[in-house]
């Protein structure tokens, strides 16, 4: 059987050719008049603004102070408006704790505590406890010892100076806290300063409302 001839070879493409110079020129004159265009239009408008604003400038002047007092004052009533949120969030658990007993309330700093990665907190308040109501381990190891004071009242500083000494006495080495619901006297914290932490009703306040306490 004869041997098949040789398919001939493919035409050879050929490349396609130099964009012609006219396109190019047109497609760049185009560009440039459309950018010219834009830029005329732009200079219009801000002489137009320019003279608006020197033929009426009390005018443009009176209505940005008022727009900018506007915005302040918006401003303003939204900041007041979060603020009293947050007060009224407060009030509502102080006053739940204003309800609550004695016990009620070391339970409850037993609660915050552990909310806080306090650690083998124990609710220990009971006869011959020195004033010590709930003992932890701070999240950094240290022993903590808190007294619970759930008080309308202020705390005088009989009552620090009587945790000051159980602190010493029987809770060696631990950090000494009183919790209250009410506040502390001036010569309290006079008393306190340096040897115990002093919680008050405003630091309850943010101790409930998430803030972490750091004894």
């Amino acid at each position: 059987m004869a041997e098949p001839a040789p398919s001939p070879p493919p035409p050879e493409s050929t490349p396609p050719g130099p964009t012609p110079p006219g396109r190019s020129a047109a497609g760049a004159v185009l560009f440039a008049g459309g950018a010219l265009v834009l830029g005329l239009l732009a200079a219009a408008v801000l002489v137009l603004l320019g003279r608006l604003v020197v033929a009426y400038w009390p005018q443009v002047l009176t209505a940005l102070l008022f727009f900018g007092v506007l915005a302040g004052i918006v401003v303003r009533q939204r900041y007041v408006a979060r603020r009293e949120r947050r007060e009224l969030r407060e009030r509502a658990q102080l006053a739940r704790v204003d309800g609550m007993s004695g016990p009620e309330f070391e339970r409850l700093t037993a609660d915050l505590l552990r909310r806080d990665g306090y650690r083998s907190v124990q609710v220990v308040g009971r006869a011959g406890d020195r004033g010590v109501d709930v003992t932890a381990v701070a999240p950094d190891g240290r022993p903590i010892a808190v007294q619970c004071k759930r008080w309308t009242g202020r705390v005088g500083a009989p009552a620090v100076r009587n945790l000051i000494g159980a602190v010493h006495s029987s809770y060696a080495g631990h950090t000494g806290a009183i919790v209250t619901s009410g506040g502390f006297t001036e010569p309290a914290i006079a008393e306190g300063t340096g040897y115990l932490h002093l919680i008050d009703r405003a630091a309850l306040a943010r101790w409930l409302e998430g803030e972490p306490l750091r004894l």
